[in-house]
């Protein structure tokens, strides 16, 4: 594992837990030589780790739409900056670039990118890990929320597994390096709902 991205804020959140988690994670992402891959940006969580990982002597490449760069939201001072033209050629260029990916504490778009994807990888697109960086519980409810899915029948057991979580970096990045794909398991039939 060479690069991972980090789906997080562009805001810090109210808890300084999450900013102290971010710096967390960066120290953890150094300590194992893994560059970040993120979104660009020079404020909330995503400058908080950008900074501290750039702070410790690692790399970090940022991929922001122009539209971003021209509202000075973008990170000036990063290893690498790919500037696209929307969105999706983001979010691509993103996975792309990366071997796998955290989500930390984040509002909509972390949300959606998260999503993406979980549903790239559950639809065979990539096998690479996808993992919560669940900071304070943070994340409990969308994992209760994706439990009940599963129980109404919407989402198979073997897809939720996709999804791996920790509290803690480091326990997180070790599930992420031992993870095993939903591709290379034997898939099952309706009775795994």
């Amino acid at each position: 594992m060479k690069s991972l991205c980090v789906y997080c804020g562009a805001s810090p959140g109210h808890s300084p837990a999450y900013t102290i988690a971010a710096k967390q994670l960066a120290v953890t992402l150094i300590n194992q030589d893994i560059a970040l891959v993120y979104g660009g940006g020079n404020v909330g969580l995503m400058g908080v780790i950008a900074d501290e990982v750039l702070a410790l002597g690692g790399k970090v490449t940022g991929v922001i739409p122009q539209a971003l760069m021209d509202k000075e939201v973008g990170h000036t001072g990063l290893t690498q900056l790919h500037i696209v033209d929307n969105m999706h050629q983001r979010k691509a260029l993103m996975a792309e670039l990366s071997d796998g990916f955290i989500a930390m504490p984040g509002g909509i778009g972390t949300l959606e990118e998260l999503f993406e994807v979980m549903t790239w990888a559950q639809l065979g697109f990539h096998q690479k890990p996808i993992g919560l960086l669940n900071v304070s519980g943070f994340y409990d409810g969308l994992l209760h929320f994706l439990d009940h899915t599963r129980q109404q029948g919407f989402l198979r057991a073997s897809h939720l597994d996709i999804l791996l979580s920790s509290p803690e970096p480091n326990d997180l990045l070790q599930q992420l390096k031992t993870y095993l794909p939903v591709t290379t398991r034997k898939w099952v039939d309706d009775k795994d709902l």
